[in-house]
């Protein structure tokens, strides 16, 4: 792509139809928001330790009842949820599709001799049972559930629902359907950076973003633009948005029951939750 490709871009994208989410999967991005992730200056990527200890807490006590259970974390990144967990003595699948962080998930696995395993894949396709059909808890957390196509989520609901126990805990922390909205309805942005999570190299960030009322649907572009050359690299995503009746009629076409929402993932609401997040539970 380059400039003139912006001035003639379709000015509401079709949803998904531009690019389903960011490069989580290209190693170069990969290496660079593994940065993020572990940064402890910010929440944007991972939530500061200090924060996610919060959430171990409570899925430990709360949700897991304090007894040793075997955890799927779909989207696990680099393992800062499920290596705690594995600390407090349950054994945990991770699945996620950024090269680095997985790399690095699993040395602090072998590193702290953790009960982990951790995949390299795409949620869309993995096997939820390669390892086991028989978890005590599935977990989908910090918005990742809300960036799917509707056909899509319900694959990874379904596949979730049967490799869970009888009984087995489904934990996710989607986007609140005015969260979702507030992002469509941003004003576009720019910044100028000598390196950043999109490129090494000099370069402009143009975003903006597009609210599709009718379907619920939010659309993020962002236009890379190298300093030197003018090249343009476009990467876009789109979230749906959807009622707390929604969520629950979801679940329960997916076999889910007892379907319960929380504030956060402390079960209470938090001061700097930020992002519109908050926290569902349910059961097979």
């Amino acid at each position: 792509m380059n400039l003139t490709d912006i001035v003639r871009r379709t000015a509401v994208p079709e949803p998904w139809a531009e690019g389903e989410n960011i490069p989580w999967n290209d190693p170069d991005f990969s290496a660079r928001m593994l940065q993020e992730h572990l940064s402890q200056e910010h929440d944007a990527a991972s939530r500061r330790f200090e924060k996610i200890d919060r959430h171990i807490a409570w899925i430990h006590t709360y949700v897991l009842g304090e007894k040793p259970s075997t955890i799927l974390d779909l989207g696990c990144g680099p393992g800062l949820y499920a290596s705690r967990l594995a600390q407090r003595g349950h054994t945990c699948v991770g699945i996620d599709f950024g090269p680095a962080s997985i790399a690095y998930a699993r040395a602090q696995a072998e590193r702290e001799s953790l009960a982990c395993t951790y995949r390299l894949e795409d949620l869309r396709t993995a096997d939820f049972g390669a390892f086991h059909t028989d978890y005590d808890l599935a977990m989908l957390i910090f918005g990742e559930f809300n960036v799917f196509k509707p056909e899509d989520i319900r694959h990874i609901l379904r596949k979730a629902h049967a490799v869970l126990r009888p009984g087995g805990k489904l934990v996710l922390e989607p986007h609140t359907f005015a969260a979702v909205e507030n992002e469509g309805r941003r004003p576009p942005s720019w910044y100028a950076t000598p390196h950043g999570l999109f490129s090494a190299q000099p370069h402009l960030v143009l975003t903006e973003n597009i609210w599709d009322a009718q379907r619920a649907i939010a659309t993020t572009r962002h236009y890379i633009v190298d300093a030197a050359t003018g090249a343009v690299t476009r990467h876009a995503a789109s979230m749906l948005a959807y009622t707390d009746a929604q969520y629950r009629d979801l679940l329960t076409e997916c076999g889910f029951s007892d379907v319960a929402f929380y504030p956060s993932l402390t079960g209470k609401p938090e001061e700097d939750a930020g992002y519109g997040l908050f926290a569902i539970t349910a059961r097979r």
